[in-house]
């Protein structure tokens, strides 16, 4: 070898659209690609721009490898760049191609550093400080991967260890177990943070303890919530007898059961009818009046979802409802997602009743913009606040060591900014 180094241009064409837009999926081909190659792996950094395209690199002992993809056209493009001998990066080039299932590729060669125009300098490059404070230090393997939740203007990443705890694609989503740095595992279904060991408490808690607060419900259902957090705080509830749990998703189920123990503890309890089925049709099919209470803990207006958080179908939950019962909806984050925030307010004012129906906010960090909101909705029953026992919230939350709920929280949740009581009295 007359150079110090190699250096591959890399195309790959026609590949497989929904590989090229799997950060995990590359970024394990090119850990592959290196360690076959003979290259020794120091760091990886990973990350997806969603809603396609995926960059990242490997930096090694011997340079580095990069990438990025374009999943729209089928098409990658690497730089693969080695030092010395002791790594072929064209057995990189064969392993990356079979991985993207590209039809075909291209790839120019450089030599990099031709040794007939270079000469040596004389010089001192290693100081007396760091020969002592590294001596004999081998380079460390070190692994950064990102997970990005987006709209068009605002996007939330996380830093996670690489590689699935759980990836199933079932017939209505993909469900996935990341394993965060920050937050514990986390479970992400089409590309969405649902929940995370470090925080789902103060979702479930708020969407739970409010109405079972001030309204004691013996009759319970819950529309999604398969990862069992919903069912997990309701059974703190000692009045409640009978629960029934809808998943339209038993791969829901899967995951949380076999992966968030924490939080799928309840899901075998005996009083829980856990029924894998369609939300719609189960509520189509249910008697008037039939149930106190009613959580609907489903994910923003996408995919199976869609059809769970409109009118039509707030409307037959107002009819299996209890007279004097409760129903809390998850309803986004009103900066998020400002116009359907508006408007689910508004097809709710006019189903329950505007003095029937009160907004109230959590924050929860894993959540796009941190501010989450749920809509507590009565038929012809209690007031969050004023049937609010704040001593018996306070004996509750300390009995059961509650990490978010207390009485004041309880109350100050209710309290809502200026912008935000603007979008739901703009409904009126």
């Amino acid at each position: 070898m007359n150079s110090l180094g190699r250096h591959i241009l890399v195309e790959f064409y026609d590949g497989s659209a929904e590989i090229l837009n799997d950060v995990l999926l590359i970024e394990n081909s090119m850990l592959e690609a290196a360690q076959e190659s003979g290259a020794t792996i120091i760091s990886s950094e990973f990350h997806r721009f969603p809603p396609s395209g995926v960059s990242g690199f490997l930096v090694l002992q011997e340079s580095h490898f990069a990438i990025h993809t374009w999943p729209e056209y089928g098409y990658a493009a690497l730089d693969l760049f080695t030092c010395g001998t002791s790594v072929n990066p064209w057995i990189a080039y064969e392993i990356l191609k079979s991985a993207f299932h590209a039809d075909h590729g291209s790839a120019l060669e450089l030599n990099r550093g031709q040794l007939h125009l270079l000469e040596t300098v004389e010089a001192d490059l290693k100081q007396t400080e760091e020969i002592a404070t590294y001596p004999n230090t081998n380079p460390q393997e070190k692994r950064t991967i990102w997970f990005t939740e987006r709209n068009d203007n605002i996007a939330f990443s996380i830093r996670h260890r690489g590689g699935w705890i759980f990836r199933e694609k079932s017939p209505y989503q993909t469900v996935e177990v990341l394993d965060t740095f920050e937050y514990g595992k986390m479970l992400v279904i089409d590309n969405r943070v649902m929940c995370s060991e470090a925080d789902e408490r103060a979702y479930h808690e708020m969407i739970v303890h409010v109405p079972l607060l001030t309204h004691a419900a013996r009759k319970v259902l819950v529309i999604g919530g398969g990862d069992g957090g919903c069912v997990r705080e309701i059974f703190r509830h000692p009045q409640v007898e009978q629960v029934t749990l809808v998943e339209i998703d038993e791969v829901v189920v899967k995951a949380a059961k076999k992966h968030l123990s924490t939080l799928s503890l309840a899901l075998n309890h005996s009083k829980l009818q856990l029924i894998i089925g369609d939300g719609i049709e189960f509520v189509g099919k249910t008697n008037d009046d039939t149930y106190d209470l009613i959580i609907v803990d489903v994910s923003e207006p996408v995919g199976c979802s869609t059809a769970l958080l409109t009118k039509d179908f707030y409307q037959q939950i107002h009819r299996i409802l209890s007279v004097g019962g409760v129903m809390v909806t998850q309803s986004e984050s009103p900066r998020l997602s400002q116009s359907k925030f508006s408007e689910r307010y508004g097809d709710l004012n006019q189903i329950f009743g505007a003095s029937q129906v009160h907004c109230y906010l959590a924050f929860i960090s894993t959540y796009p913009t941190g501010i989450w909101s749920f809509a507590y909705c009565a038929k012809t029953g209690p007031h969050p606040l004023h049937d609010f026992d704040p001593q018996q919230a306070q004996q509750f939350a300390q009995d059961h060591q509650l990490a978010y709920y207390n009485p004041s929280v309880h109350q100050a949740a209710f309290c809502l900014p200026t912008f935000v009581k603007n979008m739901i009295t703009m409904r009126l």
